[in-house]
């Protein structure tokens, strides 16, 4: 199974952390903020690891190499970062079948591999968990049907309908692709993949949800600190 790594991004709300990084190579606790993602894609099963770099790329290349922990790395430059759903498209040209996608700046502290699992029953799968009304503004919002199918998502609403949200988890077909070639960009410029997953639920596709144990989304310094909490208990 592939998984895709977006890791473009530099992370400007880290401050001086990535003024000569990038967000992947921040240090977590004594190891990258990138490398927990693989080991996380690794140990849901991945065997080849695609990996979307841009800012200070070189450096992601210089510190990973062409295999992690035993499995195969390539690399896709992402020239413009355009939102997830524009970096998900890059990896297009390297994905037969179903992939697995986790974005570039999570720390989870459990197993995502029961949303691989869960690909037995549905046609995507995503990984969500439950926030505030605040916190549901920030992202993307899922509402599900009476049988717990995914019925549509809101990307940052301003009055969130639920809060169960996405985490930047995925198992998706890769009828995803063309899904994200019909997005448009939202009004600030970005491509959001929460757009291109509710078209694969209009088309009728069963796109199913697996909450996640505990993980933080590194955005901030403090962020940073959570993040390390985190791993240390």
């Amino acid at each position: 199974m592939h998984a895709v790594v977006p890791a473009a991004g530099q992370g400007t709300r880290l401050g001086e952390l990535t003024d000569n990084q990038p967000k992947g190579l921040v240090d977590i606790g004594g190891q990258s903020l990138l490398a927990y993602v693989l080991n996380t894609a690794i140990e849901a099963g991945a065997d080849e690891l695609i990996v979307i770099i841009g800012y200070e790329a070189a450096q992601i290349i210089d510190r990973f190499g062409d295999v992690f922990d035993g499995v195969p790395i390539t690399y896709i430059h992402q020239r413009e970062q355009l939102g997830l759903g524009h970096a998900v498209l890059q990896a297009e040209s390297q994905i037969d079948g179903d992939f697995l996608l986790v974005n570039g700046d999570n720390v989870f502290t459990g197993s995502v591999r029961p949303i691989v699992d869960a690909s037995e029953r549905f046609d995507a799968v995503l990984g969500v968990e439950k926030v505030s009304p605040a916190v549901a503004q920030t992202t993307g919002v899922i509402q599900t049907d009476q049988t717990g199918n995914v019925s549509s998502i809101v990307e940052k609403p301003a009055d969130p309908s639920s809060t169960l949200v996405t985490t930047g988890c995925y198992l998706l077909p890769e009828e995803i692709f063309m899904a994200c070639e019909l997005l448009q960009p939202s009004a600030e410029g970005e491509y959001q993949l929460s757009e291109a997953v509710g078209l694969l639920v209009h088309a009728g596709y069963d796109v199913g949800t697996v909450q996640v144990g505990k993980r933080i989304n590194v955005n901030t310094p403090g962020d940073v600190e959570d993040a390390e909490d985190l791993v240390r208990r």
